[in-house]
């Protein structure tokens, strides 16, 4: 059995997040490698997100135990208390971010701190429980990892770190949404008011066709503005349109919609991943366009 301390950061959501993170320092990097650097920036932001999710573990631990996915959490069972959970999680966070701040860029610090205080502050205490609009809010620390990777290298936030937010944000829109349908029945129970159970499945269809459309319009914006070249256009392409056919056939009215909605959730977690490795590859030295430097 898995070590409950291990168990309460969530070590799936940590290893997701290690590829974005790594397609973010590789893109900036454009093939000049501080491999320091790169362990840095992975080992203090995955601290950072495994205190949020030990952290997230103790707020849920009541909505949790009325969802058949999460009732076997530690902090549901008892395996491991809330209190534990939480200091875990603060020396967790307190040493991650030390990392990031000691050996990376403020610029990636700080984005850090705001996917860490979104995640934690604004959605797991309040909008995950109250909005509909919880998932949007959500997006954005779901965002933050490539950002902070490519930070890390860049120390300032050009366009290149506002197309990956961008891109990131709207990916999880329909991955989350698509979770939200198959999942139908443990988010009612929980009483959370994701779309789905919100506004109704119909309405949700709609918006996952509608995310993913223009997520696909996004990502050509990183070989557009000559960050990237040609294998991650065709990827890009090839991918956000396949996907957003799957999505398409949610219409069909022989559908079975947990099991389309199940495929339209892998088939996110293929394309993110795919995209993320590209651009790690398919790198264009570029002048980056700056926004903000710290």
């Amino acid at each position: 059995m898995m070590n409950p301390y291990l168990n309460v950061t969530k070590p799936g959501i940590i290893m997701g997040n290690l590829i974005s993170v790594a397609g973010g320092f590789f893109l900036a990097s454009r093939g000049q490698i501080d491999w320091l650097l790169m362990l840095a920036t992975i080992v203090g932001l995955s601290l950072v997100v495994a205190s949020g999710c030990a952290i997230n573990n103790c707020i849920d631990r009541d909505i949790d135990a009325k969802m058949k996915r999460t009732r076997n959490r530690v902090t549901v069972t008892g395996e491991l208390s809330a209190a534990k959970a939480f200091w875990f999680g603060v020396l967790l966070g307190t040493v991650g971010f030390t990392v990031l701040a000691v050996y990376t860029t403020p610029m990636a610090t700080l984005f850090a701190v705001i996917g860490f205080v979104v995640y934690v502050g604004f959605y797991s205490l309040y909008m995950k429980r109250n909005s509909v609009y919880g998932t949007v809010v959500g997006s954005l620390s779901g965002a933050v990892p490539p950002v902070v990777g490519y930070c890390a290298v860049a120390g300032q936030f050009d366009a290149g770190a506002a197309i990956l937010l961008l891109m990131f944000c709207l990916w999880q829109m329909p991955h989350s949404y698509a979770i939200a349908i198959f999942r139908y029945d443990d988010y009612k129970a929980a009483n959370i008011p994701v779309l789905p159970v919100a506004k109704g499945i119909a309405k949700a269809k709609m918006h996952i066709v509608l995310y993913i459309a223009v997520f696909s319009i996004v990502t050509a914006l990183l070989p557009l503005s000559g960050y990237t070249g040609a294998a991650f256009m065709i990827v890009a392409c090839s991918t956000s349109l396949w996907w957003l056919a799957m999505a398409l056939r949610g219409y069909r009215s022989d559908v079975d919609v947990n099991g389309w909605a199940r495929q339209v959730f892998v088939f996110s977690i293929f394309t993110i991943t795919a995209l993320s490795i590209t651009m790690a590859l398919d790198f264009r030295m570029v002048t980056p366009q700056l926004f903000v430097q710290l």
